[in-house]
């Protein structure tokens, strides 16, 4: 039997070879999935940055204002007392009695300390008893002179007897006088025995315990004490300064303020007394003191403390903040706002400082408006915004 031979259209090749309609079929599919995805993509792509608005800077200004300055000359000093006075015996003994409190505050005349005074006691009685003796012997010796002479105008005894006599009478005289003197010195052992304050002012530490031989020679003393009240202060100064001093002396007083040692408290009001006669020629400075009153003892002997001399008073002054002024390699500026709230960089030459302001004596005018806080981020012509006016400049000073 014979077969019939299979049609083209049951064939494999023409099961493969695709028709006109599927190839625009899966062309279409193909399109819609590329552009699902690219609309996928462009979905998920980070938005731009925003946009930076340069706003106007926060700052404080102050106004550019007049006021009266105290110029001033400052120098480190040390407090030194008026007087300084070891405490030492006179005599030789045995300390008895100590009638003092370390640190205490004594009175010139003030009883310290006592010595053994039983030794002086002794001396005294034994000079004692040789003056009357020695003046029974005079008073004798006066009478004999006496008849000596009667006789010698009867012509009873010879001339060399009444001089003789005489003589007797004169050392008898000198010997009386002898004993008187050392009565006095042994009065003033004992009173040396009994130590007293030379000076009024504040006594140290105790060298020597009760109980202890002590002696006149010894360096180191009972104690020391030292003056407070008044008190001085030596300081230093550069010595193209001191003919503005010597000028200013001759005219009036100069006080001068004492402050501690980063100038946060002031200790002390007292007066320039003193200059010395010579400048340091290693150091180029001048010595001055000063005296304080320290009536509450704020000063301590051997303190280092801040000397401010006060020289004179700048009167009118145009005046700024201290924070206002910054320092560039030009030298100091400040930014000063424009009327459109905008700042602008200016140079300016400043003078005396005192209570927070400084004397500007080129760059500004009157009623300029300074930034104070707020310039550590401003730029030439950037826009600013006031939140705060500075404090209110203090009072100005009065002359002294």
């Amino acid at each position: 039997m014979t077969r019939s031979a299979p049609s083209a259209a049951s064939s494999p090749a023409s099961r493969r070879k695709p028709n006109h309609k599927q190839f625009i079929a899966r062309g279409g599919l193909l399109g819609l999935m590329i552009l699902g995805g690219a609309y996928l993509l462009w979905g998920q792509k980070p938005s731009a940055e925003p946009v930076i608005v340069d706003r106007p800077a926060p700052v404080s200004m102050a106004a550019v204002s007049k006021a009266d300055l105290n110029v001033y000359l400052n120098g480190l000093g040390t407090v030194t007392p008026l007087n300084t006075v070891t405490v030492r015996s006179r005599v030789d003994g045995e300390l008895m009695a100590l009638h003092f409190e370390e640190g205490q505050l004594v009175t010139s005349g003030a009883l310290l300390a006592e010595i053994d005074p039983r030794a002086f006691q002794v001396q005294l009685q034994q000079t004692e008893a040789q003056l009357a003796r020695d003046q029974a012997l005079l008073t004798n010796a006066q009478q004999d002179l006496a008849r000596y002479q009667q006789l010698l105008k009867e012509d009873s005894i010879a001339q060399q007897q009444v001089s003789t006599q005489e003589a007797q009478v004169r050392q008898y005289e000198a010997a009386l006088k002898i004993d008187q003197a050392q009565i006095s010195n042994v009065r003033l052992q004992l009173d040396y025995s009994r130590i007293t304050a030379p000076i009024a002012g504040r006594i140290g530490l105790r060298n020597v315990d009760q109980g202890n031989l002590v002696r006149a020679g010894d360096p180191n003393g009972l104690a020391v004490i030292t003056q407070t009240q008044p008190i001085a202060v030596l300081f230093d100064i550069p010595e193209d300064a001191l003919p503005v001093v010597l000028e200013r002396m001759r005219s009036a007083s100069l006080p001068v303020t004492a402050f501690n040692r980063d100038q946060s408290r002031k200790l002390g009001q007292g007066q320039l007394v003193a200059v010395d006669n010579r400048i340091n020629a290693s150091t180029g400075m001048v010595r001055l003191k000063a005296r304080f009153a320290n009536a509450d003892e704020n000063l301590f002997p051997n303190q280092f403390v801040n000397a401010r001399l006060l020289l004179s008073v700048a009167r009118n002054a145009t005046v700024i903040p201290d924070g206002a002024i910054l320092r560039g390699v030009q030298g100091n500026y400040v930014w000063v706002i424009g009327p459109e709230q905008t700042v602008t960089a200016r140079p300016i030459q400043t003078g005396v400082s005192d209570q927070g302001l400084t004397a500007v004596t080129a760059g500004l005018s009157l009623g300029e408006q300074v930034v104070v806080d707020g310039t550590e981020k401003l730029a030439e012509g950037k826009s600013v915004e006031i939140i705060e006016k500075a404090a209110s400049l203090p009072a100005s000073p009065k002359a002294p």
